[in-house]
């Protein structure tokens, strides 16, 4: 499991109420990508997804584990389809929830509101509460979710100095000219082989719905399945729709 690239973001703020759910019929790792939560937090080399993807592929020579499936939301899910690019044959079957550089907006502006409101997070005069607030109530159908426990847990966070500088390293690792097309993973998704399940929020404002569009036409095998009256946290604001979902595709055959 791979999380989110919001400011406070981890893997158990992710998929908190997903892992036990999901640890009942396989063995499950839920993963700190680099720069969030208690992993190490180093300047990005390349670009992030390329970079993240490289850590993951080192965390499971280390485990032993030769191939995975890989369920990644926004960020996460864009690492997962890099690793599943890059090391075609470590990867299993792959659920990906609003996925990061693999969706593409068709008809939806650009900075999304919810890419806007990351992106002020770090911004002069500096974090507070109140800026991630606004960053939340992107990410949610039901404003409910957003709660006073949550902005502070995520506040403090993603604060301190070495996550503001990791978060400004991932985002700037998105404009580098170095590696600036390896980001745009819908140029490559035709190379996928494995099996999808795109699952986004038709409410979704950081990676709207019509982003699904080029990501369906070009993946072979890939399916899709819209919630409605959700945004872009799917395994949180339909956490049992999404369990069951998620974890039938990933007990199917292959025939």
């Amino acid at each position: 499991m791979l999380p989110g690239g919001g400011p406070g973001a981890s893997g158990m703020s992710n998929f908190r109420p997903n892992l036990p759910v999901f640890a009942r019929h396989f063995r499950t790792l839920v993963v700190d990508q680099p720069g969030y939560g208690k992993s190490d937090k180093p300047a990005v080399e390349g670009n992030y997804f390329t970079f993240a993807a490289g850590a993951l592929k080192v965390l499971l020579d280390e485990l032993g584990l030769d191939q995975v499936h890989l369920v990644g939301n926004s960020l996460g899910g864009g690492t997962a389809v890099r690793f599943a690019l890059d090391c075609p044959e470590r990867a299993g079957r792959l659920v990906l929830m609003g996925p990061g550089g693999l969706s593409l907006n068709v008809f939806s502006p650009d900075p999304t509101e919810g890419v806007k409101r990351l992106a002020e997070f770090g911004a002069p005069p500096g974090p507070s509460r109140e800026k991630m607030a606004a960053f939340l109530r992107t990410l949610v159908f039901d404003q409910r979710l957003v709660t006073d426990e949550l902005v502070g847990e995520r506040f403090a966070a993603a604060s301190d100095p070495e996550s503001l500088r990791a978060m400004a390293s991932m985002g700037a690792s998105f404009f580098d000219p170095a590696g600036y097309e390896q980001g745009l993973l819908w140029r490559e998704a035709h190379r996928l082989r494995h099996r999808v399940l795109l699952i986004w929020g038709r409410e979704d404002r950081v990676n709207p719905v019509d982003g699904a569009l080029v990501a369906m036409k070009m993946i072979r095998r890939a399916q899709l399945h819209v919630f409605g009256g959700c945004g872009h946290w799917v395994q949180l604001e339909k956490p049992d729709e999404f369990n069951r979902l998620a974890i039938d595709f990933l007990n199917g055959d292959d025939t």
